[in-house]
C-alpha cells in the first residue's frame, strides 16, 4: 500500500511543479532574451555596449525596489491572484520592448519590466515553503530553478530562429522575437489563476487524511526550526546575517546574469550565423540544467547542504576565470560549461539554506529581501561588463570581475552557513535531557 506521505507528495508535485517550472521558463526567457536582441538591435538603434549593459541592468533596479512590497502583497492577496497578476503585466511589458526607438525608451521599458516581474521568484519560493516539507524542498526548488538554464536551452535556438525572420511583416528580427515570446506569459496567467491554491486548507483535490498529514508535518517543522532571524522588515535591513547572505547572493547571481546577457555576444566571435549562435549558446545551459537537477537530488539524499553549496560555486569561479585565459573556441566554451554547471548546481541548495536563517514571521519578507538585494548584480554587472568591453574591446575583463565577486560569495557563505550549524547544535543540546531529568542514568552521552 502506498503511504500517505507518498500519495500526498505525488499529488502536490504533479499539480504544482510542472506549471511553476513552465512559468519560470517563460519569465526567465522574457528577462534575458534581450541578450539575443543585442546581436542586431544595438546596431539598428545605435546602442553602445555600455548603453546596452545599463538598459539590461535597469530591469533589476526596479525589480529591487518593488520586490519586497510585491512579496508582502502576495502574502496579503494570496499566491494565486498575485502570481497571475505578475505574469500578465510582465507579458505586456516584454512585448512592448518591440516598440523601443532608442536608448531612453529602452531604459524605460526595462524599468517597467522589472517592476512588473518583481516578486515572482521569491513569491514561488515562499509558496513552496507553504506546501512542500523540508525533506523534499531542495529537489523541488531545484526542479523549479532548472527553468533558468532550461529557458536558455529552449529559448536560445528559438530566439535565434525568430531573429532570423527579419523583415516579416516589416519588422526587425528582434521585434518579432519580443512580440512572440511575450504571448506564453499572458496565457499562463490564466492557468495560474485557475490551478494554484493559497494553502493546503484550500486543496480540494487532497483527501482529508492527506491534508491533515501535510498540515501537521509543516506545522511541526516550523515549530522545530531554530531561527537565526525572526524580525520585522526594517530590522532585517540592518541585520548583518541578512545583509551578508544577500551580498553572497549578489555574487551567485552575477555568474548567472553574466552568462545569460552576454553569452550570445561572446559566442559571436566564433564566426557563426545567428541561428548557429542560438544552438551553441544553449550548450552551457544544458550543463547547468543537468547540474541543477543532479546536485539538488544529491543534496537531499545525503542531507548535506553546506558543501553542496560552496563547492559548485568555487567551480563556477574557476571555470569563468579559465574561460577568459584560453583563446580556442572549444576550450573557452568548455570552461563556460563548467562555470554554468557550478552556478546552477548551487542555486537550489542556496534557496534551501537561506530560508533556514529566517523565522516564520520573517520568511516572506526575508526571502524577498535577500533575493532583491542579491539581484542587484543584474544591474551592476551588465553595466560594468559593458564599460569594460567598450574600453578594452573584450569581454574578458568583465567576466574576470564577475568571477572575483563570485569567489567572495564563497567566502561569505562559508561563514554564514556556520551559523546554521551552530543553531542546530544549540537546539540539539537544549533538547537533550539533563541528569536531573534522567535519574537512572540511561541517556547515552
Amino acid at each position: 500500500m502506498i503511504s500517505i506521505e507518498s500519495r500526498t507528495m505525488r499529488k502536490i508535485l504533479r499539480r504544482f511543479a510542472p506549471l511553476l517550472t513552465i512559468c519560470f521558463v517563460v519569465a526567465f526567457l522574457d528577462r534575458v532574451n534581450v541578450g539575443f536582441a543585442a546581436l542586431t538591435m544595438n546596431k539598428e538603434l545605435g546602442l553602445s555596449a555600455s548603453t546596452f549593459g545599463l538598459a539590461a541592468g535597469l530591469f533589476f533596479l526596479s525589480y529591487f525596489v518593488f520586490e519586497v512590497p510585491s512579496n508582502m502583497l502576495l502574502e496579503r492577496f494570496g499566491a494565486r491572484r498575485w502570481i497571475a497578476r505578475i505574469m500578465f503585466t510582465w507579458g505586456l511589458c516584454s512585448g512592448a520592448t518591440a516598440l523601443v526607438q532608442g536608448e531612453w525608451s529602452f531604459y524605460a521599458i526595462r524599468l517597467l519590466l522589472g517592476a512588473a516581474e518583481a516578486g515572482f521568484f521569491p513569491g514561488v519560493v515562499f509558496f513552496l515553503s507553504l506546501w512542500v516539507p523540508a525533506s523534499y524542498r531542495a529537489r523541488v526548488i531545484g526542479g523549479f530553478m532548472a527553468a533558468m538554464p532550461l529557458a536558455s536551452v529552449i529559448g536560445s535556438p528559438i530566439s535565434g530562429y525568430l531573429m532570423s525572420l527579419h523583415g516579416w511583416m516589416g519588422l526587425s528580427g528582434w521585434q518579432i522575437m519580443f512580440l512572440l515570446e511575450a504571448v506564453p506569459s499572458l496565457i499562463l496567467a490564466a492557468v495560474v489563476w485557475n490551478v494554484l491554491r493559497d494553502s493546503p486548507k484550500q486543496a480540494e483535490w487532497l483527501d482529508d487524511d492527506e491534508r491533515q498529514w501535510l498540515e501537521a508535518t509543516l506545522a511541526a517543522e516550523r515549530a522545530a526550526l531554530p531561527a537565526v532571524v525572526n524580525q520585522s522588515l526594517m530590522k532585517m535591513l540592518g541585520n548583518p546575517v541578512i545583509l551578508f547572505t544577500a551580498l553572497s547572493y549578489f555574487g551567485v547571481t552575477g555568474f548567472n546574469y553574466g552568462l545569460s546577457f552576454f553569452l550570445p555576444q561572446i559566442v559571436r566571435v566564433f564566426d557563426l550565423s545567428i541561428q548557429q549562435i542560438g544552438f551553441v549558446s544553449a550548450l552551457p545551459f544544458v550543463a547547468g540544467a543537468a547540474g541543477m537537477i543532479f546536485w539538488g537530488r544529491h543534496s537531499d539524499r545525503t542531507g548535506e547542504r553546506r558543501y553542496h553549496l560552496l563547492l559548485p560555486l568555487a567551480l563556477a569561479a574557476i571555470g569563468l576565470t579559465g574561460s577568459t585565459l584560453i583563446p580556442t573556441p572549444i576550450g573557452k566554451l568548455s570552461l563556460l560549461c563548467v562555470a554554468s554547471f557550478g552556478v546552477f548546481s548551487a542555486l537550489p541548495v542556496f534557496w534551501t539554506v537561506a530560508p533556514r536563517l529566517l523565522g516564520p514571521m520573517a520568511a516572506a519578507a526575508g526571502i524577498a529581501l535577500i533575493n532583491s538585494l542579491g539581484n542587484l548584480s543584474g544591474f551592476v554587472n551588465p553595466y560594468v561588463v559593458g564599460r569594460i568591453k567598450d574600453a578594452t574591446g573584450s569581454f574578458n575583463g568583465g567576466l574576470q570581475f564577475i568571477a572575483v565577486v563570485g569567489a567572495l560569495a564563497v567566502v561569505i557563505l562559508f561563514f554564514v552557513t556556520s551559523l546554521i550549524d551552530m543553531g542546530q547544535n544549540s537546539a540539539a543540546r537544549s533538547a537533550m535531557p539533563s541528569k536531573n531529568d534522567d535519574p537512572l542514568g540511561t541517556t547515552l552521552r
